[in-house]
């Protein structure tokens, strides 16, 4: 199953690109074994007047890249919250019941347009608090990490 970030944004060079390509690439490695790969996508920031349509125009930029049929997975504030296991064992789910392709959403500096929103079939929160989006893209791939570490039965997610 290929697993795609859908960010908007683009993370210039830096220790945060660093950040962000060490866990992709480490994903990659050890997804292979398990029938995940993962990729990013960034996409550029709308320039429109106002938050709301900035929200809207990059809503339809990202529900325009999204695989027809792939799960859309919001990462929003107000979303879910679960473990790592939990999310892992998504992941598997997805993998098994035949899912070739899933994307995770991140917006921009304003979030995701209510469009994307009520199209997701999961809205997912790294907790109550608002994270700048550019660090929400390397808490999501340290997840992915850490989900197929677990799937490996690999010592690095600890209970």
């Amino acid at each position: 199953m290929k697993v795609t970030i859908a960010a908007i944004g683009r993370l210039k060079a830096g220790p945060e690109r660093e950040l962000l390509d060490r866990y992709l690439k480490r994903a990659e490695a050890a997804g292979r074994r398990l029938g995940l790969a993962f990729a990013i996508r960034e996409m550029p920031e709308s320039r429109a007047a106002s938050p709301a349509q900035r929200k809207d125009q990059e809503a339809a930029v990202l529900l325009g890249i999204s695989p027809p049929g792939a799960p859309v997975i919001a990462l929003d504030e107000g979303g879910r919250t679960m473990d790592s296991a939990a999310f892992a064992a998504r992941l598997a789910a997805w993998r098994d019941d035949g899912v070739t392709e899933a994307a995770f959403f991140i917006g921009g500096a304003d979030g995701l347009g209510p469009e994307l929103l009520a199209r997701a079939d999961l809205r997912l929160a790294f907790g109550a608090m608002t994270w700048p989006h550019q660090l929400v893209r390397i808490l999501l791939a340290e997840q992915f990490y850490r989900a197929v570490t677990i799937l490996a039965g690999h010592p690095y997610h600890r209970e």
